[in-house]
């Protein structure tokens, strides 16, 4: 038998396990044309908790009693596809099934000689897309300015930093643990990071930390650590905003300071944003991060939990800051 993960309630706040549903169905056939595939590895991100709103948004919602779909690795080991052959290890964004058939529609062949799997679910998936192509494309860095990243210790937050010292910027992380704090600094070479939970005045803080202000804000969270940053930046700053992690699960409209004061009287650009917003730069950014991969420029954190059963688990554990880089769920 052939174990599926489904959708078994919207979430109302923050999701609980029973909003997940464990069934068994029969082990899939591939037909002509078609695909067996074995999961190897599932990617849990943040952003799958808007999927499981009732909502219109840039991606279809999940369906109530239909299964959940993410980034995953997978295994081909039957094949009835001229393109595909056993044992070829692909990535695409498949259901959390321990096996499926596909056509091979949006997958692509992962060449494993190349550098290690899970890096196609992170560093040269979408995670390192998101960093690379919000900075490149919206940020502009220049050599000698100040970025600071909230959520920086996270899948996209500690590759957005690596890539602005690349750049030339001086970096700065906002995280929630003094062991990320130290992660950062040791690890990934920020110039600085700061543990919100032990700060008192988070706009003190950070004006201690850039004391020539912040150029570039690369905001993966929202509320009001975005709200501090703000009250630091310089004027012609740049805010690509990936994500809003700390109001995912607010029930009720958040209302906080008011942006449009700073924005204008800095001169200030802030853009939201969806990694599929620059589809067409794909191929470029994927080589350039594969490059700086291969040449140590830049290195990755997982977090990775075993077994199938644990997928809801991890991704409740994002909403709780247990991942350090990028949550992974190894079958």
């Amino acid at each position: 038998m052939n174990k599926v993960i489904l959708l078994n309630n919207r979430p109302v706040g923050k999701p609980v396990l029973s909003d997940f549903k464990f069934v068994t169905e029969a082990m899939p056939v591939p037909d002509d044309g078609e695909i067996l595939l074995k999961t190897l590895y599932v990617s849990v991100d943040p952003y799958l908790r808007g999927r499981m709103n009732d909502a219109k948004s840039y991606v279809p919602a999940f369906q109530l009693n239909k299964p959940i779909q993410s980034g995953m690795i997978a295994e081909v080991t039957d094949s009835n596809h001229s393109g595909y052959k056993i044992g070829d290890i692909v990535s695409g964004n498949l259901e959390w099934k321990e096996y499926q058939v596909s056509t091979g529609k949006g997958l692509q062949v992962i060449h494993t000689a190349d550098i290690y799997l899970t890096a196609y679910l992170g560093i040269l998936g979408m995670t390192g897309l998101t960093a690379y192509l919000g900075l490149s494309e919206i940020a502009v860095p220049k050599p000698g300015e100040t970025m600071i990243v909230s959520g920086a210790a996270g899948a996209v937050g500690s590759i957005a930093g690596q890539l602005g010292k690349i750049m030339g910027c001086r970096v700065v992380g906002i995280t929630g643990s003094d062991q990320k704090v130290a992660l950062l600094k040791s690890k990934f070479h920020f110039d600085e990071a700061i543990n919100y939970k032990n700060t008192v005045d988070l706009t003190q803080s950070i004006k201690t930390a850039c004391p020539d202000g912040v150029d570039i804000y690369f905001d993966n969270v929202g509320g009001k650590i975005s709200d501090a940053v703000l009250n630091n930046i310089n004027k012609h700053a740049r805010i690509p905003v990936c994500g809003y992690i700390s109001m995912y699960n607010e029930t009720m409209q958040v209302l906080g300071p008011y942006v449009q004061p700073v924005l204008v009287s800095k001169s200030a650009l802030m853009q939201g944003f969806i990694v599929g917003d620059f589809a067409d730069k794909f191929a470029e950014a994927k080589k350039q991060l594969f490059n700086w991969l291969r040449d140590g420029k830049l290195t990755y954190h997982e977090t990775i939990i075993n077994g199938f059963e644990q997928i809801p688990q991890a991704f409740l554990g994002l909403f709780e800051g247990k991942n350090e880089g990028k949550m992974i769920v190894k079958i």
